[in-house]
């Protein structure tokens, strides 16, 4: 697959923030986010459905794909950042026009539920995004955090090589790997099993979740390693936080033995996480684990 990355954001630029997943549950904290982007001489546009909610969704499925098209049509957005996570993304990835985002490629970003579209924006349009805050649980605070800033604008406002260091982790295997940056919030990611998802090269798996009880990382983490294409692709697993799980031992127990059986490196510890301080990482560019550092491009 040609490989596409956006280009990258620069002071004047337009930047959508649009609503893809769950209800705004904070209009202060949206307001604040398209305030604060502002400040820093971007102009910001917000879709039309910002602020719908249909149930606990924000909005219908098909305004949403409406929005969505619309952002990557238009030439003066050059970023789109998702409003929240929570619920709904999945449920717009059998509807997007991908050809869209393919002619269009434009910097597009968040995490959580936000993981199912960049997993098939990758697959099917083969455009880089990245797994990183957003609008309002991260750039709308009162007070932002200066950590998931940085490593927000250092990853998309420039082509320099990106390190991460895991802290406070675990090493369950060491070694060194090389592959595409791929994963993201593994109850989403898993949400996708039944689609064609899994990349096609070899890949480093990043994940994180929370609220997860371990046997349910387990059920997870075994969907995932049933498909043979996962097995055979996966080069290394590097860990963000699991919040709240209920065992840290059997939690250890199981990413032993998940090292143990597929014979890759994995390491915890990254600032990949529903935390206030975290990593932005560009997803689909190329990656290498050594030394027990996430190194990008």
């Amino acid at each position: 697959m040609n490989i596409i990355k956006p280009a990258s954001l620069q002071i004047g630029d337009t930047i959508g923030i649009l609503a893809t997943a769950g209800a705004v549950e904070d209009r202060k904290n949206v307001e604040r986010a398209k305030k604060f982007f502002e400040n820093l001489g971007y102009r910001v546009v917000l879709s039309e459905n910002i602020f719908d909610e249909y149930r606990y969704l924000a909005g219908t499925d098909g305004k949403k794909i409406a929005e969505l098209h619309k952002f990557f049509l238009n030439p003066e957005i050059k970023a789109i950042i998702c409003m929240r996570g929570g619920y709904g993304a999945v449920r717009l990835v059998e509807k997007i026009d991908y050809d869209i985002i393919r002619k269009n490629p434009k910097i597009f970003c968040g995490y959580s539920d936000i993981s199912a579209l960049s997993a098939m924006i990758y697959k099917r349009a083969g455009v880089v995004t990245y797994s990183g805050p957003l609008a309002q649980s991260d750039f709308g605070l009162e007070e932002p955090s200066q950590i998931t800033l940085d490593a927000f604008f250092a990853a998309v406002t420039s082509d320099k090589q990106l390190c991460f260091s895991p802290e406070n982790g675990k090493v369950y295997c060491a070694g060194d790997a090389e592959g595409i940056l791929w994963g993201g919030n593994l109850a989403t990611i898993v949400s996708l099993c039944g689609l064609d998802f899994i990349p096609d090269e070899k890949f480093i798996f990043f994940t994180e979740d929370l609220n997860e009880v371990v046997y349910k990382i387990d059920k997870m983490m075994t969907q995932l390693l049933n498909i043979k294409q996962f097995r055979q692709n996966v080069q290394a697993i590097v860990l963000g936080d699991f919040l709240d799980i209920d065992n840290q031992v059997w939690f250890d127990e199981l990413f032993y033995e998940i090292a143990e059986n597929l014979k890759v490196p994995v390491v915890s510890g990254f600032k990949i996480t529903h935390k206030k301080d975290k990593v932005t990482l560009p997803y689909g560019e190329r990656a290498k684990l050594h030394n027990n550092q996430l190194i990008v491009r």
